[in-house]
């Protein structure tokens, strides 16, 4: 199978031979006098095949699965190669094996969000079906039609995903569905899509897409007709600018927008979480409000041997803008760090609280009690310290400042991927995640000193003004 190769050609294989039967990352790879050698092994009409021989050149997530399968997903991040697998795919559907015979499939559908997107990119685009085919193959297009047709009288034919009733009537043996996840008529499509695909023996559909969490595609994904083949960005960075693999790790890299459209994980919401994940995205920020007040609060851990839960850090501030209930907060950084000892995690909040020049430094105290502070002002004397105390249970504590993310009065920074985490997996029935969440505890002891308190204080007449 092509990038599975061996390191070196076998025994009575010339050069030429293996490198057609192995795949390009083989000869690749290859020193330059065995590249020198494989092209000048090559006839004219092999050299002209070459570019179209896709077996040859993808990626493992770009070949279709073994097996009988309905449905093939291809989840990638932004430029991992999907729209060239959807395109290829449909070539090998329809092309036979010689120029004018049947191949597999002879009317396919062609869906995408919109009319111009299925032109632009799954006809036209770079990676398209006009671009992967060799001459002798290409089809025809029908612009008056919205359709393509092949030398052997196959056809494809354009439909957009906002007129769902398009799909109404005409029929298929197969289907390429690009962008499924970000339809807005996603379900009444689909549901019309499958309808038409009644034609031939094993009607199928190749879906390209990058993750979002809809329930079509969740659904899709758990059914047993249904196979998956998965990249992120940097599967294909071959064919990628540096700038833009630089650009988008750096600006996105570890935050929850960035795990789906970079890493092309599909982000689920747990049930009963207290904060969702399409919630979280739409709170990052690139540019903070202007601070009053910084603090820094950390859930220290029970204990600092291997495999000890890690110590929460988190960075917060608030704009004091008017009267309480129009404060805003914004979460600065997620520093927190694996098992370590009480010195280690103390300096590391202190430098924390030095980096943020915050004015106050937050601690849970429940399991070391007044350790925490001497060991804090072991590292610092003079730092202004508050030590809290829990009373209630963690989803108790995290419910009001959930809230606050509801009335949309909590930004993010970006990069604060493996907090947010532990906050989609924080339910009413507890937390769904591994071990403790040492992120969130932390988080919720910053915004309960920089807002829930502070408003508690407002609203209770007897200790307003303290």
């Amino acid at each position: 199978m092509p990038n599975k190769m061996p390191s070196a050609a076998p025994k009575h294989a010339t050069s030429t031979q293996f490198a057609l039967t192995s795949g390009a990352s083989w000869i690749a790879s290859a020193p330059l006098k065995l590249q020198d050698s494989f092209l000048a092994g090559l006839s004219d009409a092999q050299l002209a095949a070459l570019p179209y021989l896709f077996e040859f050149w993808a990626l493992p997530h770009q070949l279709p699965p073994d097996g009988d399968w309905r449905t093939w997903v291809i989840l990638g991040g932004r430029g991992a190669g999907k729209t060239r697998a959807g395109a290829e795919w449909v070539r090998a559907m329809v092309e036979g094996r010689q120029r004018l015979l049947p191949g597999a499939a002879r009317r396919v559908a062609l869906v995408a969000e919109t009319l111009d997107q299925a032109r632009e990119v799954m006809v036209f685009g770079d990676s398209g079906i006009m671009a992967v085919s060799p001459p002798s193959q290409r089809p025809a297009w029908v612009p008056g039609r919205r359709m393509l047709i092949w030398p052997n009288g196959a056809q494809a034919q354009l439909f957009s995903a906002h007129d769902p009733e398009s799909l109404r009537g005409p029929q298929f043996d197969a289907a390429w569905v690009d962008e499924l996840a970000k339809w807005r008529k996603a379900d009444d499509t689909w549901d019309m899509l499958q309808f038409g695909l009644r034609l031939g023996d094993s009607p199928r559909v190749c879906v390209t897409t990058t993750p979002r969490r809809i329930s079509l595609l969740r659904d899709l994904l758990d059914r047993d007709s249904t196979v998956m083949t998965h990249a992120p960005t940097q599967a294909n960075r071959a064919n990628l600018a540096a700038s833009f693999l630089a650009e988008v790790t750096a600006r996105y890299g570890g935050t929850s927008l960035g795990r789906q459209e970079i890493d092309g994980a599909l982000l689920a919401d747990v049930d009963g979480a207290l904060w969702g994940v399409d919630q979280l995205i739409a709170c990052q920020v690139d540019d903070p409000p202007d601070l009053t007040r910084v603090v820094v609060a950390i859930d220290p851990p029970g204990s600092s041997h291997a495999g000890s839960d890690a110590c929460g850090i988190v960075v917060a501030g608030v704009a004091m803008d008017g009267p309480v209930q129009n404060w805003r907060a914004h979460v600065l950084e997620d520093a927190s760090i694996a098992a370590a000892r009480p010195t280690d995690w103390a300096r590391a909040a202190i430098a924390v609280m030095q980096r943020h020049g915050a004015d106050r430094l937050v601690a849970e105290v429940n399991q070391g009690g007044d350790m925490v502070e001497a060991v804090i002002r072991q590292i610092d004397p003079l730092v202004s310290y508050r030590s809290v105390h829990a009373s209630r249970g963690k989803v108790a504590r995290a419910e009001p400042v959930a809230a606050l993310y509801e009335q949309g009065r909590v930004t993010h920074a970006r990069g604060l991927g493996a907090l947010e985490d532990q906050m989609c997996q924080m339910t009413t029935a507890g937390f769904a995640g591994r071990g403790s969440p040492d992120r969130v505890d932390a988080l919720v002891w910053a915004l309960h000193d920089l807002m829930i308190e502070p408003a508690a204080k407002w609203h209770n007449p007897s200790i307003r003004g303290l």
